[in-house]
């Protein structure tokens, strides 16, 4: 097995490429971060999802993108919006997914691991600019170009298996592959108990995908 760094978010979508990461068979080393967000139920759903679909390790990084604040996921002063909204939301956390690749990229270098797999969707998304196919390749490219290993001739790819998949898709794909949508929590605003809120956009497109998708949906709702 080659080795690859999965971003695990505890979502929908970050354990359905952890499932076809698996499916490739590459040794999964799943990353996840607790970086001031709302609450801490997808982290703890990250855990779950790790350990079901055999992660070899699951590690947990502390960073504070908190203390710029600028997304309703990191202040508690910004309304988690519960419409649909026009343009960019105040749901995007600036450069997160800029940083968590980063931050794989460091961890793969170290395991001397090929490949970077994250679950960004650019279909039924909310629109956020480091979600894009764009963005993927442009950061693949830096990547080849800042590291050791990409100098020396041992290229790092950056895998987005879900990049242009519809919800409906990406749920069917994961359920194929055994993945158990009970352990996942999206919603922004979910409780201790992990159950979500139902209104907020990341609830929206859960219940939305399940629904387009043929399946019951399995989340708990407050």
């Amino acid at each position: 097995m080659s080795r690859a760094v999965v971003l695990v978010s505890g979502g929908l979508d970050s354990a359905t490429c952890l499932a076809i990461a698996r499916e490739a068979q590459r040794e999964c080393f799943a990353l996840s971060f607790a970086y001031g967000q709302r609450h801490d139920a997808e982290l703890l759903a990250a855990a779950r999802v790790a350990d079901s679909l055999g992660a070899r390790q699951h590690r947990v990084m502390n960073i504070d993108l908190a203390a710029f604040g600028g997304s309703a996921l990191t202040d508690s002063a910004i309304e988690v919006p519960e419409s649909a909204a026009v343009g960019i939301p105040v749901t995007y956390v600036p450069a997160r997914n800029t940083v968590f690749l980063s931050l794989a990229l460091a961890w793969a270098e170290v395991l001397e691991a090929g490949e970077i797999f994250i679950g960004v969707n650019a279909v039924d998304y909310s629109g956020y600019p480091d979600c894009r196919p764009e963005f993927i390749q442009a950061f693949e490219s830096m990547a080849n170009l800042a590291t050791r290993a990409g100098v020396e001739g041992r290229a790092l790819r950056v895998r987005a298996p879900l990049i242009d998949l519809s919800k409906a898709q990406i749920i069917r794909r994961g359920a194929a592959l055994g993945v158990d949508y009970a352990q996942t929590v999206s919603c922004y605003q979910a409780d201790e108990q992990g159950r979500g809120c139902g209104r907020c956009d990341a609830c929206r497109l859960r219940r939305e995908g399940f629904l387009a998708a043929g399946f019951e949906d399995p989340t708990r709702y407050q």
